[in-house]
């Protein structure tokens, strides 16, 4: 089975990032960074995003994690910035009951890309 499967598949993963935005949206720390944007399409292309990298089924077409978070560092997304956005999602996954060890599973996933997402 796949950590895509793991955690619930796609309906578990859609909750999940409907719960962190509301957090992130929230964060005047970060919330800036989603002005003008339809959160609701980036949700939707992360669904698909996170669900091949999560081993899952692989429907994702966006652009990759450096363009797609161009905008965001031009506007001066940093390493603080985006240890913000760490916390929010674990704190998510957390607050829904995911066993720490896919916490864990998950969070190293995402720290993969995080090169690309600051553009180091």
């Amino acid at each position: 089975m796949s950590l895509h499967t793991d955690l619930g598949g796609d309906e578990a993963v859609g909750m999940a990032l409907d719960r962190f935005y509301e957090k992130v949206l929230a964060d005047s720390r970060v919330s800036p960074y989603f002005d003008g944007l339809n959160v609701d399409r980036i949700k939707a292309r992360q669904k698909d995003f996170l669900a091949m990298a999560f081993g899952g089924p692989n429907r994702y077409n966006g652009r990759n994690l450096h363009a797609a978070h161009e905008r965001a560092r031009q506007q001066g997304l940093d390493e603080e910035g985006y240890d913000v956005f760490m916390s929010h999602f674990r704190d998510t996954l957390e607050e829904l009951g995911v066993p720490e060890t896919k916490i864990e599973e998950v969070m190293a996933i995402a720290h993969t890309g995080k090169e690309d997402v600051l553009g180091h």
